[in-house]
Parts: C-alpha cells; structure tokens; sequence
C-alpha cells in the first residue's frame, strides 16, 4: 500500500509539471507579447546648406539643445562679400533701369515726326529689360543674404546631440550631415511579433513595455507593418521571380514590426534610442476583431 501510495503522489506531481508545463508554453505561444522590442526615435541628420571651414561648434556630444540652439557655424567672409557684390549689382541695375524708363518716357512724350514708332517700341523693350534685369539682381541679392544666414546651422527641435564628431576647421561640404540631431519628442517602440500572433493585435490595443533596466512604460498599438521583405523570393536581373528550388521543412515564424506610441514615460527616466524592451499587448481575445485577417499558414 505505501509502494503504491507513493506512485500515486509521483504521478500525481508529473501530471501537475506537465499541465503546467503545457499552460506556460500555451501562454508563450499563443499571447501577444514579443521580447524582441526596440525603442526607435527619429534621428536629424545635420548638414549645413553652405560649403566653408567650420568655425565654431557650440555643443558637445551628448548635450541636450533646444529648438534655434546654435549647433555650429561655418566661414561667413566669402558669403558676407558676396552680399556686397550682391548689394552693388542692385545699384548698378536700379541705375540703368531709372535711365532706360525715362528714356521710354521723354520718346512716347515727343512727336512722331521727331521720333520714329519703331524708337518709342525699342525704349519700351529696353525698359522692360532693364526692368527684369533688376528683379534678377534682387533675387541674388536674396539668395547671397540667405547663404549668409546659412553659415550658421541652428537646431530644428528640442533634442540631444548623438555621436559628435565634428571640430573647429574642418570643411563642412552642402547637404553632407556633420552630426546627429535625436528628437527628444519623437521616441516610439518597435515590437517586432510573430506572424501567428498578429491575429490577436488591433490598432489603439493597450502595451506594457519593459526596458531591460525594469522600468515599465505605458503604449498603445498605433500600426501594423503591411510588409516586409522576402529574401527567398527576390527579383532576377530580368526583374521576375527568383524562386529558391529548396523547401526547409521547418519554418520559422517570421516577425513583423508592430509601431507602440508611448503615452505615460515615467519621470528621470532615460530613454535612448536602440535600447531593447519586452512589448505585452493587454486586454486581447483572440475572438475580437483583429488587425490582419488571412490565413497565415505555409504551404
């Protein structure tokens, strides 16, 4: 009797491990809950619209600036120089196109037999021209005023500076980024979910997210990606389809990106963009209206 009481206790405890065991690996698998998030942000890449030696840096890696901060300065001379020549050409055109307009004007006031048709026609054409000759020269005088302002590169949202590595006399090229610029109001999460949970999602769903540091943070679903790119079917070089000839029996579930909004960060906390995360979707049922219908099995 006690040999089989003792059984009895023993499979009674394997047949609680293994319906335990099964119930943890049910939640695992079926759950919307991914461990494979990524906190994102949007990135400014910096670049001055005016080529010239850099001058002046006024920030450090790392630093926090606010929107209209000064974040560096490139060479001013040739651009201020170029205003002057910029400044003298509108003289000069504003001259000639006073001279030609009273020219125009003294002809069409004098008699036709002093002044043939043909002259009058000719002043009008010259004034028209010296007319457009001087709206040419302000707009490069506006141009050269803009490239001065230029020189100094400000910044365009509240953000921290990222990855320095600019100095004082190198040479900053138009349109070519000198630094990093991260939105401090921009930061979202990646969750990155399998495809065979992506039934159990739904846009505006509630989210946990928990950096590895323990911290928890409060989202929402705000969007499901509608692709991602299949490396076993690419285009050819005639642009059809290059179908692998293999089949792995085995298929691993491919993970598609689900966009979290933060909406509650707490206090002092640090977010940096990269940092990875754990993304728990609440108050699902798999019998609600989902985000992505379809059939998601291989065949």
């Amino acid at each position: 009797m006690k040999k089989f009481i003792s059984y009895l206790v023993t499979l009674c405890f394997f047949l609680a491990a293994s319906f335990l065991a099964y119930s943890l690996w049910q939640k695992y698998m079926h759950s919307p809950w991914t461990r494979d998030g990524r906190v994102r942000a949007e990135i400014i890449n910096v670049a001055p619209d005016v080529s010239g030696i850099v001058t002046e840096v006024a920030v450090k890696d790392n630093q926090e600036v606010k929107k209209g901060d000064l974040l560096m300065a490139v060479d001013a001379e040739r651009y201020a120089l170029a205003v002057k020549n910029a400044k003298a050409v509108v003289a000069n055109k504003k001259t000639l196109l006073e001279m030609y307009q009273a020219q125009a004007k003294r002809r069409q006031a004098m008699d036709k037999r002093t002044v043939s048709r043909e002259s009058k026609i000719d002043a009008d054409h010259q004034s028209s021209a010296a007319l457009a000759d001087y709206h040419s020269a302000v707009a490069k005088l506006n141009t050269a005023k803009l490239d001065l302002e230029r020189t100094k590169v400000y910044a365009k949202t509240d953000g921290y500076i990222t990855n320095l590595n600019v100095y004082v006399g190198d040479y900053a090229h138009t349109g070519q980024a000198m630094m990093a610029l991260i939105d401090k109001h921009s930061f979202w999460v990646y969750g990155y979910f399998e495809e065979t949970k992506l039934a159990l999602l739904k846009v505006n769903d509630p989210v946990d997210i928990e950096l590895m540091n323990g911290v928890i943070l409060s989202g929402h679903v705000e969007s499901i990606a509608r692709g991602i790119y299949d490396s076993d079917n690419p285009e050819s070089r005639d642009l059809v389809a290059d179908v692998n000839p293999t089949f792995n029996w085995v298929r691993l579930e491919q993970r598609i990106p689900v966009r979290i909004a933060l909406d509650d960060v707490p206090e002092q906390t640090l977010l940096a963009a990269g940092m990875t995360c754990t993304v728990i979707v609440k108050n699902n049922k798999a019998d609600t209206e989902p985000a992505v219908t379809g059939s998601m099995s291989a065949k």
